[in-house]
């Protein structure tokens, strides 16, 4: 479980293939308070710790995560966006997110607007998937509140310091991110279509 609050941006150092899988080292300011088998969110995707040392740490991706995600597009160099599971006794700022990515979606519109930046994201609403106003949605693990959502597009308002101290300053048009949409959200539009 996650609260969409980015603690760090983590840089890809190496990517190493095995099968099907792909296995990431990351380098981060947090990795060396990680341990094996912790759950750590990599640009919203719940990864496990596979090993770690003092600031790198290895995490496994799956063919199913590299085919509804953006991990398969990572090169080395590639900066990620970093947060550890929540802990039960601390304050829940973000909203809820499992780190479980519905889908991708494609970057639209980015206009700076004197002192913030608006995000437009364009996403295939045949997946069943839907955004509301003054709701929540993650991007790039990142949680956001949605303004002017339509059937398959939404944009985002992004501060200075998120703007500042996650990936998505490098984020352009044409360019994929992760989606997690809200989880009531998703189970009142099943409730509806049942």
């Amino acid at each position: 479980m996650f609260t969409g609050i980015i603690e760090t941006l983590g840089e890809v150092v190496e990517i190493l293939p095995s099968g099907t899988n792909l296995t990431y080292k990351i380098t981060s300011s947090i990795s060396n308070q990680l341990k094996i088998d912790q759950s750590i969110a990599h640009n919203g995707v719940c990864l496990t710790v596979v090993d770690c040392a003092h600031d790198w740490h290895l995490v496994t991706a799956i063919q199913e995560t590299l085919q509804k995600s953006n991990l398969n597009s990572l090169k080395v160099g590639s900066k990620v966006n970093l947060e550890r599971c929540m802990q039960m006794n601390g304050r829940l700022d973000g909203h809820i997110v499992q780190g479980h990515v519905d889908q991708t979606a494609t970057c639209v519109k980015v206009v700076e607007t004197d002192g913030s930046w608006e995000y437009r994201f364009n996403y295939d609403d045949k997946l069943g998937n839907v955004t509301v106003e003054k709701g929540s949605v993650c991007v790039n693990g990142i949680s956001l509140t949605v303004v002017n959502a339509t059937q398959n597009e939404f944009s985002v308002f992004i501060i200075p310091y998120t703007f500042e101290h996650t990936n998505l300053h490098q984020v352009k048009v044409n360019d994929t991110v992760n989606l997690e949409f809200d989880i009531i959200g998703k189970y009142v539009a099943r409730l509806m279509t049942k």
